[in-house]
């Protein structure tokens, strides 16, 4: 529990502070004028447009468990997705919601193997749908990016991302040389830590075996006869991606400005590319500088402060409260979560 604190101190602690250094290089009378004129009730849209994204995910998993022949309702799936943003939140590149939606899953008799398919799955169908976009985007801020400098994070930004579909392919397509890999690695921690001739260490590889085959023949399936549970997953990526960053050009509305629809989706896609990067717990400070950054392309000097704010407070601090309450009241399984945190 002591890490988890520690790292959600610092995530909110870089937040805090990069918001305030933006802040304090673009307030100036106007920006408070703004704040004196806006209109609450598209900062409240933002708001269900955001919480309609957990809907959306919820719906995602359901769909993707059920062509595996697995029953998760609506609402235990949106309670699992939702208690892993918190997690999410507070670890790089978000990683930390992953195991904890394979372990909820698991709760709902949704095989391990299975359970990492769907999880992988969905993380790759985000990739695939941002890196797809990604040209578009980049070809949208043609000979701005360079002058940012955000040109070498977003490059390797994608290579990450591609990186990572390239691997969870090779793992399906090749699970006898995924098993020895991982039966390596196992073997030479054991070593290293003299448990070498410990039974737990055979009955860990043969676990080990059973889910990476059982991940295999989900994903397998998936690209086999689960075709119609990978559209709908698809269907349903996009649909998520298209509420998260409509959350933008709404509050800009709100602040009495132009949309920009385009232009601002493109931004978010070059930005989500940049949150890939493991740097910094739930993003922090990566998340704020580059939104600054790309945003500036679109939003006035002095309205840009405002505008990374308030996108924070829905990707960030709202996933804090929402992800936490989630976890710890409803789902009470905070063993879990601090078993996972050491």
């Amino acid at each position: 529990m002591n890490n988890m604190k520690k790292w959600l101190i610092i995530s909110l602690f870089i937040s805090i502070i990069s918001i305030i250094g933006v802040m304090f290089y673009t307030l100036d009378p106007q920006t408070l004028e703004s704040i004196r004129n806006i209109r609450l009730e598209f900062l409240l849209l933002a708001l269900c447009l955001h919480l309609l994204s957990y809907l959306l995910w919820g719906l995602r998993t359901r769909s993707m468990c059920k062509f595996l022949g697995f029953d998760v309702s609506i609402p235990r799936a949106v309670e699992i997705v939702t208690s892993s943003t918190f997690l999410a939140s507070v670890t790089p590149s978000s990683i930390g919601g992953e195991p904890l939606r394979v372990h909820l899953l698991g709760q709902e008799n949704v095989p391990v193997g299975s359970a990492t398919a769907v999880v992988l799955g969905e993380r790759l169908l985000d990739g695939v749908l941002i890196l797809v976009s990604a040209p578009i985007a980049l070809h949208l801020f043609r000979g701005v990016i360079s002058i940012s400098g955000l040109n070498t994070l977003v490059v390797m930004g994608e290579l990450l991302l591609s990186l990572t579909f390239l691997i969870v392919i090779y793992a399906v397509w090749h699970p006898h040389h995924t098993k020895k890999a991982f039966n390596y690695v196992i073997h030479r921690v054991a070593v290293i830590t003299g448990k070498a001739d410990s039974s737990r260490l055979e009955r860990l590889t043969d676990k080990l075996d059973m889910v990476i085959d059982d991940f295999h023949s989900s994903m397998a399936f998936f690209v086999t006869k689960g075709r119609k549970g990978l559209f709908f997953g698809s269907v349903y990526t996009i649909l998520f991606w298209i509420v998260e960053f409509a959350m933008v050009p709404v509050i800009l509305m709100g602040l009495n400005q132009p949309p920009a629809i385009v232009i601002s989706f493109a931004a978010q896609v070059l930005l989500m590319i940049l949150l890939v990067l493991p740097i910094t717990p739930g993003s922090s400070g990566i998340a704020e500088l580059g939104a600054t950054s790309l945003f500036s392309l679109f939003v006035p000097v002095y309205l840009i402060g405002i505008v990374v704010v308030a996108w924070r407070a829905f990707t960030l601090y709202l996933n804090l409260i929402v992800g936490g309450f989630v976890s710890f009241k409803i789902l009470k399984d905070t063993e879990y979560l601090k078993d996972l945190m050491k």
